[in-house]
């Protein structure tokens, strides 16, 4: 009867250990590049613009006097340590605004606002003057009530919040619909009474989100006209 034996021959101590450095070194390269790739992630940041700002109109516009209330977004650059490397811009960025009464944060529209960019081009026709003609084209990119913008490292860009005009008491949420309102400048959907509020901005880009929230000083004459930083028991009143 023929019969046969297999035997378990052990594994060599040196075989062991390369095997087990390529793993270890297979692992760190996938955590070394999953830490590159979480540093280089965008890093925004909201801050009030300092001092707001303030216009003189000097042509037939529908206001003479007028402060714009707006926000600066900032997309950190890397640490020192990690400059030789590039963050990843903000691509198409893009945000809504809410605006909250201040005893109990309670949503005041019901709805939220497109941001504007300062930096976006105004969505008017643009007027074209040609042989002693002058006529008016209408760009459909410009007529939409959202804007996108991208912010790269190291850079800032401005959003617009509110603004106020003359001697009104009213301020009034600020974006493209502006434009359109049958009261120029002066949108009634975004209308707010004299008092101070609460405002909430939240901007989006390539899955990245930043939001902050703000207090709007409306009770006060238009040359104090500003926003503030929340206080602490702010926070708790937006959800």
């Amino acid at each position: 009867m023929l019969w046969h034996e297999s035997a378990n021959f052990p594994i060599p101590n040196h075989k062991k250990g390369k095997a087990m450095e390529i793993v270890i070194g297979g692992l760190i390269t996938i955590l070394t590049a999953i830490f590159i790739e979480y540093l280089r992630r965008p890093v925004l940041q909201l801050s009030i613009e300092t001092p707001p700002y303030d216009i003189t109109y000097r042509d037939q516009r529908p206001a003479v006097y007028a402060r714009y209330l707006r926000l600066k977004l900032f997309n950190k650059p890397l640490p020192t340590i990690f400059r030789w490397m590039l963050r990843s811009p903000a691509l198409q960025c893009r945000g809504t605004i809410t605006f909250h009464h201040l005893n109990d944060g309670q949503n005041i529209f019901d709805r939220a606002m497109s941001v504007r960019w300062v930096s976006s081009p105004e969505p008017v026709p643009v007027q074209v003057l040609g042989q002693g003609v002058q006529f008016k084209i209408i760009d459909p990119v410009r007529l939409t009530a959202e804007s996108r913008i991208d912010v790269y490292p190291g850079e800032t860009e401005l959003l617009d919040v509110a603004a106020r005009f003359d001697n009104e008491d009213e301020c009034y949420g600020w974006n493209n619909e502006a434009y359109f309102s049958p009261v120029p400048w002066r949108s009634q959907q975004w209308k707010l009474e004299r008092g101070r509020y609460l405002v909430k901005v939240d901007i989006t880009s390539s899955g990245r989100r930043c939001v902050s929230i703000f207090r709007l000083l409306n009770d006060v004459p238009r040359t104090d006209f500003r926003l503030i930083p929340a206080d602490k028991s702010d926070l708790s009143k937006i959800h």
